[in-house]
């Protein structure tokens, strides 16, 4: 039996960084999803869309409506989306909103949406070598397969409800929000 395919829709964020060695910049130039995914001897079947390179500070709310849109519109049931860090629950919880309709209710309830939705990133840029993206994506990519319908975030080996979740600021962390 061959899995389900996974569409992977891109956004930018920490992920996607390169940095400019003469001027220590960060900037976007290409994802470097294929190449982490060949890295990482994934066998997983995927479709990789970028819908945009951006950090996740600059993220608006029609980018929000975007990102809704091709997560509706998707042919896939399981969708991986790479996203900044700093307002990947926003998204996920836009997203949580627009497909499941969650209003607030439990993790357990939300099932209404059929589709299984996993929001990933990094904390340090892929380029930089010592970077949590490939294992994140390797995680993100296992939970997608794995988890009910529903929209999760997928960081550090662990997995949230989109309703249950925050960004500790202070640690670096997604942890469990009440």
């Amino acid at each position: 039996m061959n899995p389900e395919p996974v569409r992977i829709f891109v956004t930018g964020g920490t992920f996607d960084k390169e940095y400019n060695e003469l001027t220590g910049a960060l900037f976007f130039k290409d994802t470097h999803l294929r190449e982490m995914l060949r890295l990482g001897r994934s066998r997983v079947e995927v479709s990789i869309t970028t819908l945009m390179m951006i950090d996740s500070l600059d993220m608006t709310d029609a980018d929000r409506a975007r990102v809704v849109e091709q997560c509706a519109r998707a042919a896939e049931s399981r969708i991986l989306i790479t996203h900044g860090t700093d307002t990947m629950v926003e998204t996920a919880r836009a997203v949580a909103a627009a497909l499941v309709g969650d209003g607030g209710r439990p993790a357990s309830e939300m099932t209404s949406v059929a589709k299984t939705i996993v929001l990933t990133g990094a904390m340090v840029p892929y380029a930089f070598g010592s970077s949590d993206g490939l294992f994140n994506l390797g995680s993100a990519l296992s939970f997608v397969q794995a988890l009910p319908p529903g929209v999760f975030i997928a960081m550090n080996g662990r997995c949230f409800p989109a309703n249950r979740v925050r960004k500790n600021r202070e640690t670096g962390v997604f942890e469990e929000a009440s």
